[in-house]
C-alpha cells in the first residue's frame, strides 16, 4: 500500500525545485496535492498534469503565502476542494543575498516576510481543521544556514533560524492533539537555482560535502515523505539535516 494515501497536502511554492520534488513524490505514494506558486502559471498547469498521472487529484494556486488573507483563503479554497488537509508544507522562499554593509532593509524584510511569516501565516490557517480532525503533519523547510549561519546570506540565515524555533514551539503548543511539527534542512541542493553558479563553486561545495555530491530534490522530498507518513508518527518538534553530512 502506499504511504500517502487517500491523504491531502498544501504546499507552498512547488511549482518547481524542491517543492515540485515534493509534490511529484507525495503523489506518486498516492496523495493529493494542493500547491502554491507565484508566478508561471504554465509551469503550474504541467505540473498538475504530471502529477495528475498517478492518479491522484491535484491542483495550482497562484497564491502569496506571505499574505495572511492570501493564506486564510487558500486553505479554504482547498477545503472546498479536497474536504480535508492532512499535511502542511512550507516550502516557499527567496534569496536576496548580500553582505549586511550592503544589505537594504527592503532585502531583509522581504527574506524575512516570504520564508517565515507565511510560515505563521499557513500554520496558523491550516491549524483549525488540524485540530478539529485531531491529526496533522506539518513539514516546515528550512536549511543548514538556518543552523550554522553563511556569510552574505544574514537574512537568509536568519529567516530559516527563525522556522526552526517556531517549528519547535508548534510541536510543543499541538503535540497533545496528535499534530506533529518537524523540520527538514537541506544542504547543497541541485536545482534551478544552483543551475546559474559557476562550475567552480558548485566544485568547491561538493568538495566541502563528506558524500562529494550535492542532493537532489527527491533526496529532500525522501525526508519529507517520511515526515508526512505513519512512519515518523512518533517524531515531532525534530530537525532532520538533509544535507550529505555537511554538518557532521
Amino acid at each position: 500500500m502506499k504511504l500517502l494515501t487517500n491523504k491531502t497536502a498544501i504546499i507552498t511554492g512547488g511549482s518547481r525545485g524542491i517543492g515540485k520534488g515534493i509534490a511529484l513524490k507525495f503523489a506518486q505514494e498516492g496523495c493529493n496535492v494542493a500547491f502554491t506558486y507565484s508566478k508561471s502559471v504554465e509551469q503550474a498547469n504541467l505540473l498538475v498534469e504530471d502529477l495528475k498521472k498517478y492518479g491522484i487529484n491535484a491542483i495550482g494556486f497562484q497564491s502569496d503565502a506571505s499574505n495572511f488573507n492570501d493564506a486564510d483563503d487558500l486553505v479554504n479554497n482547498i477545503l472546498k476542494k479536497f474536504n480535508t488537509v492532512d499535511i502542511l508544507v512550507n516550502n516557499a522562499g527567496i534569496t536576496r543575498d548580500n553582505l549586511l554593509m550592503r544589505m537594504s532593509e527592503n532585502d531583509f524584510d522581504d527574506v524575512i516576510k516570504v520564508n517565515l511569516k507565511s510560515v505563521f501565516n499557513m500554520t496558523k490557517a491550516v491549524q483549525k481543521t488540524f485540530l478539529k480532525q485531531r491529526k496533522g503533519s506539518i513539514i516546515n523547510i528550512s536549511s543548514v544556514v538556518g543552523i550554522k549561519g553563511n556569510p552574505g546570506q544574514s537574512n537568509y540565515s536568519a529567516s530559516k533560524a527563525g522556522i526552526i524555533g517556531f517549528s519547535k514551539s508548534i510541536a510543543l503548543e499541538l503535540g497533545s492533539r496528535n499534530i506533529r511539527s518537524n523540520v527538514v534542512a537541506p544542504g547543497f541542493i541541485e536545482t534551478e537555482m544552483t543551475e546559474k553558479l559557476s562550475e567552480d563553486q558548485v566544485n568547491q561545495w561538493r568538495e566541502a560535502i563528506p558524500l562529494k555530491r550535492g542532493g537532489l530534490p527527491e533526496d529532500v522530498a525522501n525526508a519529507c515523505l517520511f515526515l508526512a507518513s505513519d512512519l515518523s508518527s512518533y517524531i515531532s518538534g525534530q530537525v532532520l539535516n538533509v544535507d550529505g553530512g555537511m554538518l557532521t
